[in-house]
């Protein structure tokens, strides 16, 4: 390649004046065969390529290869860096030192690209750089960069950037100015057409009628678009140079397409990293509309205000309005239509949120027909409303601009849907920077699912909440005819407390014998007795219990007299037993035997699960003893009977907790794990008082206990609950044949001759193990233990009389003794 240089040019410098294809051939023959003459110095071949760069250029395109040339470029690249301080550049930008295709490394293009778009990754920052350094790559005086408005791609605005000088542009206090309909001007035709453009002053072109602007006395423009990925329009860059000898060439053209080339990965990455922070972004904007709206439900109205509030900051709007549908009457309504960020002044309601105030506009419930203006329309259809001139559409309502002074000029009109059906819809007015955007419409699209579930807690947390104050009503209707009177409450404390009852401290005490109100006194002096008035508020004990007693449903056998019997027997245990509980544990155990059936049906767990009872919904176990343990506190709470006042607000949590433990214990299904543990500890001798788990099961075991006392009475009190006993299960079981199902023989009064048989069952497998237990830990309780076994007995001849496996005599004799008994039984329908 340099042999045939240098031979061309000495045959120039040695005067053969022939034309550049003569010069070619004789080159080429001279190749062929060699002809030695004398070489020219490196000064002449200088020389000769500085005074004939046409020679140059065409031996360079025809004999040098792309590679080679391109290796050039690197190491004219690399000496130019060298001399840094004689090419500093006067354009101070931050990619302005690239220099790119015939100016740069490219390698160190991309590098200063990588670092740019980590320091600043947005769009708009790479496209300002990119112009900046084809202006200076391609040596304009300035540029002008023209941007297309998001809403409207035909118009485009020019950009000018944040660092920009006062020499590339007019103005750089804001970022964007002059809107540009695209019509006769060069960047709007080449926005148009994408092609690039050279012009020059006073050349007419009909593509462009507007030619080139008189300002800052340009001479040429050199306009190019710039297209991301995909090929939509990122920008239009309009270079420009003020001397009229200096027009652009078509390798201006190709340097600033080079730039482009590498410019719109850079675009593309923007355009990754803007996309996944608007994601990020709405994202967190949804985490805080959740928290916000789920964490602080407190009512519809606030509920509306924060939704209200935050559509308008998601899609930045002037104005945001939500409107319920009410499908019954198919009409739209709103009591709180119109929400704002404007400063405060007096007479206007202001909510503090992110350092701005929300401006909210009340008024009576407004109502309007679906169908009616733009937001009826949006609730008829379900389709969305992007409307960029209101006053252009005939569906806009002016009343209200009228009326106000308000100016509407765009509007995003969404619905909410749940489930398939529109239940509100929400009208945003006036983006605060040009109009609404599809992004806004994609981002509400999400923002309106969360609308719905917020809008639909929203409402059954209100149907809650009337339900609550309707039951709160219903509850003080009740509490007025279940607590006892006030004339009741004189009456007692006029007679007081009895400082003796004869009997009541014995284990075959008949509580029968007492009328109702008696029962109430002689329960008054048992807890005095146990626990004294030191304590305890005389007023409020006489309260509780003439309340205790009104709250016995009149049913056969869980009723006023089961309740006081129940306490008596836990009364005599406790008295009985000296030590064996501790005070708080006493009072526990006493009030629970008092409470523990309080408001009983007359019916058992199993038929409330069996018939779907609301008791049955509120508690799946332990049905009716988590109730009367509610119904124990629920009188507790009413005012003037809470007996455990004066106690210490540890002491209070104690003993309401025992309470619960000791009335749950009556269920009969908690015996049996009970008795197991409590036997299991007996048998390894284990069990300690020390130990409160240990306590807790012989406390259990005393409640269980006392609430089958009847089983422990003497045979005249015995026989006599029994038949309150089965007169219950009858009921129960004619009930449920009434619903359609076969009642068990025990509660089926048609097979009377079935109950000893179930008598003795229940004794031997529940009261004799109950009773022994209780007499090896509390040897005191042994009359227990020996009247069940002595009334056990009774119903064993009973039963094998009715098995008719005894003599004609003993039969006889027994029966003389409870026939009445049965006979009543019998006759019973």
């Amino acid at each position: 390649m340099w042999s045939a240089l240098t031979v061309r040019i000495a045959a120039c410098l040695s005067g053969n004046k022939t034309k550049r294809s003569q010069i070619k051939n004789d080159v080429t023959a001279n190749m062929a065969t060699p002809v030695l003459s004398a070489a020219p110095t490196a000064d002449q071949v200088a020389s000769f390529l500085r005074s004939h760069p046409d020679f140059l250029e065409q031996h360079v395109i025809e004999e040098v290869e792309l590679e080679q040339l391109e290796r050039w470029i690197i190491r004219k690249s690399q000496r130019a860096k060298k001399k840094t301080d004689q090419l500093k550049s006067v354009r101070k930008t931050s990619l302005s030192r690239w220099k790119f295709c015939v100016h740069a490394d490219k390698r160190q293009m991309l590098q200063d690209l990588t670092q740019s778009l980590q320091q600043k990754p947005t769009k708009d920052h790479v496209l300002w750089e990119l112009a900046n350094c084809i202006s200076s790559a391609v040596g304009a005086d300035g540029f002008k960069l023209y941007i297309p408005e998001r809403a409207q791609s035909d118009v485009l605005m020019q950009y000018l950037g944040q660092d920009c000088r006062a020499s590339n542009v007019a103005d750089s206090s804001t970022t964007r100015q002059d809107r540009m309909s695209r019509g006769g001007s060069v960047p709007c035709y080449v926005a148009r057409t994408r092609e690039p453009v050279r012009v020059s002053r006073g050349v007419v072109d009909a593509r462009f009628p507007e030619g080139i602007p008189n300002e800052d006395n340009v001479s040429h423009i050199l306009c190019q678009a710039v297209l991301q990925p995909d090929g939509q329009l990122a920008a239009v860059l309009e270079l420009w140079r003020k001397d009229p000898q200096l027009p652009f060439y078509e390798e201006d053209e190709e340097i600033g397409t080079s730039y482009l080339v590498w410019g719109g990965i850079a675009l593309h990455y923007a355009q990754l990293y803007l996309t996944m922070n608007k994601q990020k972004k709405l994202n967190d904007f949804l985490l805080a509309v959740v928290k916000s709206i789920f964490q602080d439900m407190v009512s519809m109205d606030m509920l509306v205000i924060k939704i209200m509030n935050f559509a308008q900051r998601l899609v930045d709007a002037d104005r945001a309005s939500l409107f319920l549908v009410d499908a019954k009457n198919k009409e739209l309504y709103a009591t709180i239509f119109d929400v704002g960020m404007e400063t405060r002044t007096d007479g206007e309601i202001m909510i503090n949120d992110s350092e701005e105030h929300t401006k909210i506009n009340t008024s009576k419930e407004i109502r309007f027909p679906l169908g009616t203006g733009i937001a009826g329309q949006v609730a008829m259809t379900g389709e969305v409303l992007n409307i960029i001139d209101a006053y252009s559409d005939p569906r806009f309502n002016r009343t209200v601009d009228q009326l106000t002074g308000y100016r509407t000029e765009t509007i995003l009109c969404m619905p909410i849907f749940i489930r398939g059906s529109i239940i509100g819809v929400v009208q945003m007015v006036n983006k605060r920077s040009g109009v609404f955007t599809k992004e806004d419409e994609e981002a509400f699209e999400m923002f309106a699912v969360y609308c719905g579930l917020a809008l639909h807690h929203a409402k059954l947390y209100d149907k809650i909440r009337r339900s609550e104050q309707k039951y709160r009503v219903a509850l003080e209707v009740l509490s007025y005819h279940n607590t006892c009177t006030e004339d009741e409450v004189r009456f007692a404390l006029k007679e007081g407390i009895p400082e003796n009852a004869l009997g009541v401290d014995d284990y075959y005490f008949n509580p029968f014998e007492l009328d109702d109100y008696e029962k109430a006194r002689h329960a008054l002096y048992m807890f005095s007795d146990l626990f004294g008035l030191v304590r305890f508020d005389k007023n409020s004990l006489i309260r509780f219990v003439l309340t205790v007693r009104k709250n016995y449903r009149r049913v056969p056998y869980h009723n006023w007299t089961h309740g006081f019997s129940v306490s008596n027997s836990m009364y005599t245990i406790i008295k009985h037993s000296q030590d064996a509980f501790r005070p708080n544990e006493s009072l526990a155990l006493f009030i629970g035997a008092l409470c523990h059936d309080l408001d009983h049906r007359g019916k058992n767990n199993k038929f409330m699960l069996d018939t779907e009872s609301p008791l049955a919904a509120i508690y799946s176990t332990s049905t009716m003893e988590h109730h009367h343990f509610n119904q124990t506190v629920t009188i507790l709470q009413q005012e003037g009977h809470n007996i455990f006042s004066k106690l210490s607000s540890s002491e209070y949590k104690q003993v309401l907790g025992m309470i619960k433990h000791c009335i749950l214990a009556t269920d009969l299904a908690l015996f049996f794990p009970n008795k197991t543990r409590l036997m299991q500890l007996l048998q390894d001798d284990m069990f300690s008082w020390t130990n409160q788990d240990h306590r807790l099961l012989i406390i259990a075991v005393a409640m269980t206990g006392s609430d089958l006392c009847a089983s422990a009475k003497p045979w005249d009190i015995q026989s006599e609950t029994v038949k309150v006993i089965f007169e219950e299960f009858y009921q129960q079981g004619d009930a449920e044949r009434s619903a359609g199902r076969i009642p068990i023989p025990m509660m089926d009064r048609y097979k009377p001759n079935e109950q000893a048989a179930s008598q003795v069952g229940f004794l031997m497998g529940i009261c004799v193990p109950c009773y022994t237990l209780l007499n090896n830990l509390l040897p005191e309780t042994k009359p227990l233990l020996e009247m069940c076994q002595e009334n056990l007995r009774h119903w064993s001849e009973i039963d094998e009389q009715k098995r008719g496996k005894v003599d004609e005599s003993k039969v006889s004799e027994e029966a003389d003794h409870v026939g009445p008994f049965w006979d009543n039984i019998s006759a019973r329908p």
